[in-house]
């Protein structure tokens, strides 16, 4: 009788495991650029509006503002695009399904800032205002999402800090100009997105190794 002898399959290694995708990476010079891409927008913005104010009363000033405005959530956008690529927010899929809502509400912010930008005379109208709701809720999409990065613990140091303080923009800042009106709250409001946003921008460009995925 011929023996016959078997040999265990071997295991593949070119697949990801069922248990969950392998990390994404992103490189630090990709890193850097989107920190200053945040940081540009956000000084751009916060400065229009210590000049024109978050309400202006001229045309000038309302495009100017819009369109900054635009930077600003360019500057977010690609911020997204880095705790994606990190899992700032953590492994699990509630955690990237957060990132990825997030990204749907700003795309709709973004597109309000274009069209209100250049049709100055649907700026009345009830889809623009409806469209304008998703500012408010991006942002407090955004101040989850700070919540989330502070809990995980992934990102480190400045950059884990910094990433929850600026995004308490809108909690902090839509009250305060609320109770004051937009004279001071526009100053709080500007200085907050120099010191928040603007800042973690620069933290990202310079020191990229905090928010790089370890595992």
């Amino acid at each position: 009788m011929n023996n016959i002898t078997t040999t265990p399959a071997t295991a593949r290694t070119d697949v990801a495991t069922a248990t969950g995708a392998a990390p994404a990476t992103m490189s630090p010079t990709t890193i850097r650029r989107v920190g200053l891409t945040l940081a540009a927008g956000t000084a751009s913005w916060a400065v229009a509006n210590l000049v024109w104010g978050f309400e202006p009363d001229t045309e000038l000033g309302v495009k100017v503002t819009d369109l900054t405005g635009l930077a600003f959530q360019v500057g977010v956008m690609a911020l997204l695009h880095v705790q994606m690529a990190t899992r700032a927010t953590g492994v699990k899929a509630i955690s990237r399904r957060l990132l990825k809502l997030e990204r749907v509400l700003l795309s709709v912010a973004m597109l309000w800032s274009i069209l209100h930008a250049f049709l100055p005379e649907q700026r009345d109208a009830a889809w623009m205002h409806a469209i304008d709701m998703f500012w408010p809720l991006s942002m407090l999409g955004m101040f989850l999402i700070g919540i989330k990065v502070a809990i995980a613990g992934r990102w480190r140091g400045r950059a884990r800090v910094w990433s929850f303080l600026s995004e308490t923009w809108a909690p902090v800042c839509v009250p305060v100009m609320g109770i004051v009106g937009h004279g001071a709250g526009d100053v709080v409001a500007a200085v907050h997105l120099l010191l928040g946003y603007t800042v973690l921008g620069l933290i990202l460009a310079t020191r990229p190794d905090l928010v790089e995925d370890r595992g």
